[in-house]
């Protein structure tokens, strides 16, 4: 909405940053609550300031997105996809019940990071994944940082996370732990010592993800909506919602077609209706649900679909329609078939594709005889739904990076402020933030703020506020944040006026308290909407 340039909105000098630092910052909000922390480091214990510094190198790095569901879901195989990279163990094994950070490298190296803080260099396995057995205890692992040269890792890492619903309690813990869903509380009589080092209310305040992927498959359950109900960027006070949230509905090529209703038969249809059945279900807690076929996307994706891959299909192509068609109907009678094309090399084509994949496959050869296997590996990469998935993505979180970092960044100073157990230091830090929100440029950390309110159920609003609150908030394109998608500039530039009057109005007359303080905030939204609408353009 509004542009701001990279100065210190918290109050005080400016705090002067390289290049190379500023380069790594999100943004000016990010630069911000950078300045905010070095200018306070002075100004509070040992212990905070050592928080501070681990909120300052979290400011630094790329968006931190888990990715999060329940056991078998398919995590680990979409997170390959995403990276363009086999690497994440999809079998059931040691590592799947630990947390993986997926982050960039200048060399592919996976370190074991033990409880201690000890860390141990193991070698990729020989088929280029993170062995599915450590040679260690894991119960002494905290989890695993596998850094690779791959350049998406340069804007985001991604956190494979052991699914939720496991019988290994452990596991389930450690999930917990990053999502913010463990309780983490100093004891009684714990000396307060001066230490810089953290202690485990103070790590618990900045660890964990900024942003979730949520994968789902055909059955939204109650602990799913209560895993993103536990979901925080930083601290319980940042819940999961349409700005860091989004979901996608995995493994869409096993729905039957015939179980949803207008689908016609047909199984991507199917599965879109369902996400959008799902998306109200989950509602608020993401800003989206999207199908996706992980395993084609994976195999597409990761170099695992091949030339051989593809003369096998073609050889499929060849066969009779009716014996194809019948072949089709089961993975056993796919593999079990007399046909010209060997029962392992079929087998090999299920474990990479499954019957979706390899029926879109055959279909694009017989429309295509002369279709190459480059160009039947795009075939199956669009039939995989990633790219829609990667755009969301992209809209959701990259776009919104710079506030979601910042935000996250608030929430975790306020925590390690108020873990202190210094009153005074709790206030000088609450007061430094407040100076830093009531800067006109930092609004869309207001506004971030009161989306998760309404979101999170914490002010109650009607549902057509509510609806609007959730639009102006969890869009960047002005016209979606108006509800008035390819309107004109005078059009859009009347209604954004109009609404504002309204929601000064609302909070001044018919709002409660809490509801009074998100009207002024949407109010000052559409008056900066208006403003940067009626701007000469240049």
């Amino acid at each position: 909405m509004a542009r701001f340039g990279a100065r210190d909105f918290s109050g005080g000098e400016d705090f002067v940053t390289s290049a190379a630092e500023q380069g790594r910052l999100a943004g000016p909000l990010s630069m911000s609550v950078a300045n905010l922390c070095h200018r306070l480091q002075s100004q509070v214990s040992p212990r905070t300031a050592a928080g501070f510094a681990e909120v300052l190198r979290r400011l630094g790095g790329p968006l931190q997105v888990a990715v999060a569901g329940r056991i078998k879901s398919g995590k680990s195989t979409l997170v390959n996809a995403l990276i363009g990279r086999r690497v994440a163990p999809t079998d059931i094994g040691e590592c799947t019940r630990l947390v993986t950070r997926f982050q960039y490298g200048t060399v592919d190296r996976v370190e074991i990071v033990f409880t201690d803080g000890r860390k141990q260099v193991l070698p990729f396995a020989a088929d280029g994944m993170i062995p599915a057995e450590l040679g260690v205890d894991i119960d002494q692992v905290s989890h695993i940082e596998a850094y690779l040269t791959n350049a998406v890792l340069q804007g985001m890492t991604v956190i494979d996370t052991p699914g939720l619903g496991s019988l290994d309690a452990a596991s389930v813990s450690r999930t917990e732990q990053l999502l913010g869903a463990a309780k983490h509380r100093k004891d009684d009589d714990e000396e307060e010592d001066g230490s810089d080092e953290l202690d485990d209310t103070s790590r618990s305040a900045v660890a964990g993800a900024e942003a979730v992927l949520y994968v789902v498959t055909q059955g939204v359950r109650a602990d799913d909506q209560q895993a993103l109900a536990a979901f925080t960027a930083a601290t319980a006070s940042r819940e999961a919602g349409p700005v860091n949230a989004i979901a996608v509905l995995n493994k869409a090529d096993t729905i039957a077609p015939e179980s949803v209703e207008g689908a016609g038969g047909d199984v991507w249809k199917a599965a879109t209706m369902l996400a959008e059945k799902q998306a109200s279900t989950l509602k608020p807690r993401v800003a989206d649900v999207l199908p996706v076929i992980g395993l084609i996307a994976e195999s597409a994706e990761s170099g695992g679909f091949t030339s051989a891959d593809a003369e096998a299909l073609r050889q499929l192509a060849e066969l009779d329609e009716d014996i194809l068609e019948t072949m089709l109907i089961s993975a056993d009678i796919f593999t079990s078939w007399e046909c010209d094309v060997p029962a392992g090399t079929r087998l090999r084509l299920l474990e990479k594709l499954d019957l979706f994949g390899v029926r879109r496959a055959v279909e694009a050869i017989r429309a295509e005889p002369g279709i190459t296997a480059g160009a039947l590996r795009r075939v199956l990469l669009d039939a995989s739904g990633l790219e829609a998935v990667r755009q969301r993505l992209s809209i959701v979180f990259a776009a919104r990076a710079d506030g979601i970092k910042a935000a996250a960044a608030l929430a975790s100073v306020t925590a390690l402020a108020h873990a202190s157990g210094d009153p005074a230091e709790r206030q000088r830090v609450h007061d430094a933030i407040e100076v830093l929100l009531a800067k006109p440029e930092a609004h869309q950390l207001r506004l971030l703020e009161a989306l998760t309110l309404v979101a999170s159920g914490a002010v109650d609003m009607p549902e057509d506020l509510t609806e609007e609150v959730l639009r102006v908030g969890s869009n960047a394109d002005i016209g979606a944040q108006l509800g008035m998608p390819g309107a004109g500039r005078a059009e859009l530039t009347a209604h954004a006026l109009e609404r504002a009057g309204w929601w000064r109005s609302f909070a001044s007359f018919g709002a409660t308290p809490a509801q009074s303080r998100v009207a002024h905030v949407v109010h000052r939204a559409y008056f900066l909407i208006w403003q940067q609408i009626r701007e000469p353009q240049g």
